[in-house]
């Protein structure tokens, strides 16, 4: 797909091109996919402005915001194409053939490197029109990672998607990448198509639990199936202990529902639950709490359904209204606070722990350390779980059972706003990811389009030069 072809091609000919693209894209040096990284970054900045309008119009999100998800979405790109000229992502291994060595019979010369996938389809976010989107960060580590990549946009922000694969193509064509190399579908069923069919080696998605799941199963249930890593629901749990509780219960408030109410709530990091000692003065800071005014969600479909699942929750015989009002066709998509005991939540933890995806969170007051420990242990996977604590408090106990249940665990912080760094985790056990061995969010993310090849005995001339012995190409390398 080129910008003279964007829409006007069918399914069937993007999926040729994406096919016939990788074979020279996935040959191509490292350096000179980093490159056209760069190109596209800069593409993308160039038309900040006009890109931020749309989206603007689109999503309902403010200026703010969308300036800084643009900001993260170069950003990612330039560390992706700075990772590829380290090149320590190819995990290279040489094992020297060794008559010695202690296994009975002599080991053979060994070399080991991750190789591209394939054509990767990418199915975008509705909640960041750029950052999960069509140039995001799954589009960048499987870009990266040296796979074309097709992208099937977000229904929620069409146009901005449309007018982004148009910068990125042109940058792409301007810097000499192959046809083909990106494209861009629109539609559930074009998207389900591309998802069976055979071109396709691996998928991408960032969203919800049931449009996850089932294209998750879709991928498994093809002929030869593919990985599927879908980034889906979580309730990120916060815990906060006695101690900590009345140190500095007003910081505690103040930053919860900073955290709850920030893109109004719809992040998936978005606290979904505070668990609080009951009487904690904590309870009294939300109560007197001024929260920001209603506003509009993503979609309509969003809204809706934000006002139908929290409403449920508010006429629970065991909950009551801390702060905020019921969404309805009056108040509109309004934030809300909601209370109960930790009791309640341990006879159904499956209704009082679902995620809700808006600016509502409920508040839960226990009376010991144990009913947290029991109530961790209940818990589905979790993109992320926080401790509020002090240093003389003793949890160790307790943040083992969240580092079992969740991909990256907080220390008194707040979970939103994930940082794109080395070390980043983002993901977890299901139904937080469906492969809770990856990560959707920083340089581990290039990982999970790549796998593993074994060369046996090979002169070394034929060798990958990442695998030669005079690796000319300087790659960090385990040798054996």
């Amino acid at each position: 797909m080129t910008t003279e072809t964007i829409g006007t091609l069918n399914l069937d000919e993007v999926l040729s091109a994406a096919e016939t693209a990788f074979e020279s894209w996935s040959a191509m040096p490292s350096a000179g996919r980093a490159r056209h990284l760069e190109a596209m970054a800069a593409a993308m900045e160039t038309h900040a402005d006009e890109l931020i309008e749309l989206a603007m119009a689109e999503t309902h999100l403010p200026d703010a915001r969308l300036r800084g998800e643009l900001r993260r979405t170069v950003f990612q790109m330039r560390l992706f194409a700075e990772e590829l000229r380290i090149g320590r992502f190819v995990d290279a291994r040489v094992d020297h053939s060794d008559p010695q060595w202690p296994m009975g019979a002599p080991r053979p010369d060994l070399r080991r490197m991750l190789l591209p996938l394939g054509p990767v389809l990418v199915f975008a976010a509705s909640n960041f029109p750029f950052a999960f989107s069509v140039g995001g960060g799954d589009t960048a580590s499987a870009l990266a990672a040296g796979c074309t990549v097709i992208v099937k946009a977000h229904h929620g922000h069409p146009e901005v998607s449309a007018r982004t694969a148009t910068i990125l193509l042109r940058a792409l064509e301007e810097s000499g990448a192959p046809e083909g190399v990106l494209a861009l579908i629109h539609g559930t069923e074009t998207g389900v198509r591309a998802l069976k069919d055979p071109k396709i080696q691996a998928g991408a998605f960032t969203g919800g639990i049931p449009g996850g799941r089932a294209l998750f199963d879709i991928a498994q249930q093809r002929d030869v199936p593919i990985p599927f890593y879908a980034e889906m629901g979580s309730n990120n749990p916060v815990f906060v202990t006695p101690a900590a509780a009345g140190e500095r219960p007003a910081a505690i408030a103040e930053g919860y529902l900073g955290a709850v109410t920030g893109s109004a709530g719809q992040l998936c990091t978005k606290p979904g639950t505070l668990f609080v000692p009951a009487g904690s003065q904590i309870i009294e800071h939300l109560r007197s709490a001024e929260l920001p005014s209603a506003t509009r969600l993503l979609t309509e479909r969003i809204e809706a359904g934000y006002t139908r699942e929290v409403a449920e929750l508010a006429g629970h015989r065991q909950v009551r209204i801390l702060n905020g009002n019921i969404p309805g066709e009056a108040a509109g998509p309004a934030p809300l606070i909601l209370g109960t005991d930790i009791a309640a939540v341990l006879a159904d933890p499956d209704l009082f722990l679902a995620e809700r995806f808006g600016p509502f969170s409920l508040v839960v007051e226990y009376e010991d350390m144990n009913q947290l420990l029991a109530v961790a242990r209940r818990m589905d996977g979790q993109l992320t779980t926080t401790v509020q604590a002090t240093d003389q408090c003793d949890v160790r106990h307790l943040l083992r059972v969240l580092a079992g249940k969740a991909g990256r665990v907080l220390w008194n912080g707040w979970p939103t706003g994930v940082s794109v760094t080395h070390a980043q985790q983002h993901g977890g056990p299901y139904p937080a990811s469906t492969a809770v061995q990856t990560t959707s969010v920083g340089t581990a993310a290039i990982q999970r389009f790549l796998r593993p090849v074994a060369l046996q005995g090979f002169p070394d001339h034929l060798l990958p030069a990442e695998l030669q012995d005079s690796n000319r190409l300087g790659i960090p390398r385990h040798l054996g």
